[in-house]
């Protein structure tokens, strides 16, 4: 698909946690925006999201997979829809297909469980069918029969290569571990401890198992007759640095969490083209009302990535990636192809949203330290390195509608 269509190789989460990164895919604003910066927190209702606008505009729209944006809204009280069926009006807009769970891997495991249908029934995957098989064959099925008045956009969530939280491990398909046994040891994870020496073969599994389906789904769109119309675009929300970073998986600044896949194949994007501009999650949802020829609305953060692909945006195209960070700690970063910079609120803990202070966390020089091994932030020879850095910093984090804050 890469050689076909178009690769960044520059493409970064917004967001480094599962349910902050959907808020900021789904309307793409900034998860503090929509005050959805931490897991299970509802999407706000009438927040304007990809789904609404481009049913406003004549398409059919669909989501199978994980949501993670139905549970824990402000005056919820005691209902949790982490493990229910979600809700008509806290899905987004999707209301022409619907087979979901909002926490996937808390009503599935690897090779059992079941996602809810849009009338709230649960649909169990097959026996001895991996989950994201299964979820695939779901998804050929939507393709074989949905209606043909309308164009369509489909929204396909998987939750593999996630961790199964319950089991406190990765689980690839069968066999996983005899396949990738002899797995080349990444260069961010050579030297380290965490736990990628008895998951990363599982890890690799997974990924390996959305690479056939992918291949699956693209042999169904040409079965079909429309894949020379049909935009495809592969990414995640974010990645995995295996408790090598913090005591678990992501939530840090670390590239191993938050420098993410993404190809694009289809109407403006093919060729085999490589871009190598920093692209972020956010530029995402303008990218697909884009391939449908809608208007992005002001609201929205990032920038169609048609303008790279054409070459009529590079002249003006931003150099750095801003994150935002929470659950491990309430914290902000940027990113160049140089440098990366963060910094953590030093007296709130990851669930505050905003902080008026920050302490510098982490410096590092990606060109001769691409796998974050030596943090220069205490070093003085970098002064002028870390004030360029926060001033980029502020300046993002303001265009973010952030309150004001100060970084020490």
């Amino acid at each position: 698909m890469a050689k076909e269509g178009v690769q960044f190789e520059n493409d970064f989460t917004c967001q480094p946690v599962c349910g902050p990164a959907r808020a900021c895919l789904q309307t793409g604003k900034y998860a503090s925006e929509t005050n959805n910066h931490t897991n299970h927190t509802m999407l706000p209702i009438n927040e304007d999201t990809i789904a609404k606008i481009l049913r406003r505009n004549e398409y059919k729209v669909g989501y199978i997979g994980k949501w993670h944006l139905a549970s824990f809204g402000p005056s919820d009280g005691a209902d949790d829809f982490r493990i229910k069926s979600v809700p008509i009006e806290r899905r987004g807009g999707y209301l022409d297909y619907w087979l979901a769970s909002d926490v996937l891997e808390f009503t599935s495991h690897s090779y059992d469980g079941y996602m809810f249908d849009s009338n709230g029934s649960k649909r169990f995957f097959p026996e001895g069918r991996f989950r994201a098989d299964a979820q695939t064959d779901w998804t050929l099925e939507y393709l074989e029969t949905r209606k043909l008045d309308k164009p369509f956009f489909l929204f396909l969530s998987y939750i593999e290569p996630h961790h199964q939280n319950d089991h406190r491990c990765y689980e690839g398909p069968i066999g996983s571990k005899e396949k990738f046994k002899n797995f080349e040891v990444p260069g961010d994870l050579l030297g380290t401890e965490g736990d990628w020496q008895q998951n990363y073969p599982d890890y690799l599994g997974c990924c390996n198992a959305l690479d056939n389906n992918l291949g699956r789904i693209r042999d169904k769109l040409n079965v079909l007759g429309i894949s020379e119309n049909t935009v495809i675009i592969f990414c995640s929300d974010h990645g995995s640095h295996f408790k090598t970073r913090n005591p678990e998986y992501k939530r840090s600044c670390h590239d191993g969490c938050v420098r993410i896949p993404m190809v694009i194949y289809g109407p403006g994007f093919k060729g085999g083209k490589l871009i190598s501009e920093m692209v972020s999650l956010i530029d995402i949802p303008p990218t697909i009302l884009s391939c449908g020829n809608v208007q992005k609305p002001e609201s929205m953060r990032g920038n169609p990535l048609q303008g790279l692909v054409d070459g009529s945006a590079i002249s003006h195209w931003q150099d750095d990636i801003y994150i935002q960070i929470s659950e491990n700690h309430t914290g902000r970063a940027i990113r160049t192809k140089k440098w990366k910079y963060s910094v953590r609120a030093p007296d709130l803990d990851g669930y505050a949203g905003f902080s008026p202070i920050y302490k510098e966390d982490f410096l590092y020089d990606l060109e001769n330290d691409p796998h974050e091994k030596n943090n220069l932030v205490s070093s003085a020879k970098f002064a002028n390195i870390r004030k360029e850095m926060k001033e980029r910093l502020l300046k993002r984090m303001k265009s973010a509608n952030e309150p004001p804050a100060e970084i020490i």
